[in-house]
């Protein structure tokens, strides 16, 4: 099996996009699928995310689209579906092709941990913002992503600081959206890109953890985004 890049670039082949095009792929997340256009020769379209799912906005899309669009990128962001049904309706109606990635082969016996370990973090934590999911879809949460409410990027880090030093693992999913990147540099304000950049955290929610390794994320965030409430 190749790279995620090596597979879009593959999907980019059996398109027929060449040199010239333009596909249109997000920014947040890795740069895997902008390197993929790339390397197909044609040209990447950086476009806005849905602020609840963190995946392609089929909105910021549908305003990206030019004559020589000749493929979208979704990715299924952080464990949630990307909403395919908008974007192959957009698809079918400007005839450009819709790619979908970031869908994981996981085993039941992976994710089903993941969700439940999820729906405990999100029945009690206090104080962050925990993940929407779309209703209809199923979330395998690869990534627990919070937003921690406040100054943006300073209090986010601080926040993450604070949680590393009381033995919870944590990190910032995105550091760097890929249109800001030294390779993609591109003159434009993806507002909620932007936002998600600044304020989101990835806490952990591995199959493994076990219910004392949760109540202590808990606890931890607890104590510093609101009111400290009982893990029991």
């Amino acid at each position: 099996m190749g790279t995620p890049t090596d597979e879009l670039l593959h999907e980019l082949t059996r398109a027929e996009v060449r040199p010239g095009d333009e596909v249109v792929v997000p920014s947040y997340g890795t740069p895997e699928a902008a390197e993929a256009v790339l390397l197909a020769g044609a040209r990447p379209v950086f476009v806005d995310i849905d602020a609840h799912t963190f995946c392609i906005d089929p909105a910021a899309v549908a305003e990206a689209l030019t004559s020589r669009t000749a493929a979208m990128v979704a990715i299924h962001t952080f464990g949630h579906p990307a909403d395919m049904a908008r974007l192959t309706e957009l698809g079918q109606r400007h005839d450009v092709v819709v790619i979908g990635h970031g869908g994981q082969c996981e085993s039941t016996a992976d994710i089903l941990p993941r969700q439940a370990n999820a729906a405990y973090l999100n029945g009690k934590l206090r104080g962050v913002i925990t993940p929407p999911v779309t209703p209809g879809v199923e979330h395998t949460y690869q990534q627990y992503v919070v937003r921690v409410p406040g100054n943006g990027r300073p209090d986010r880090d601080a926040f993450a600081r604070t949680l590393r030093s009381r033995g919870v693992v944590c990190h910032v999913p995105v550091q760097t959206p890929a249109h800001r990147t030294a390779r993609f540099r591109r003159d434009l304000w993806l507002a909620e890109t932007e936002r998600a950049a600044d304020e989101c955290l990835a806490l952990p929610v591995d199959a493994s953890m076990s219910r004392r390794e949760l109540q202590r994320v808990v606890s931890a965030c607890n104590a510093l985004g609101g009111l400290l409430q009982s893990a029991a």
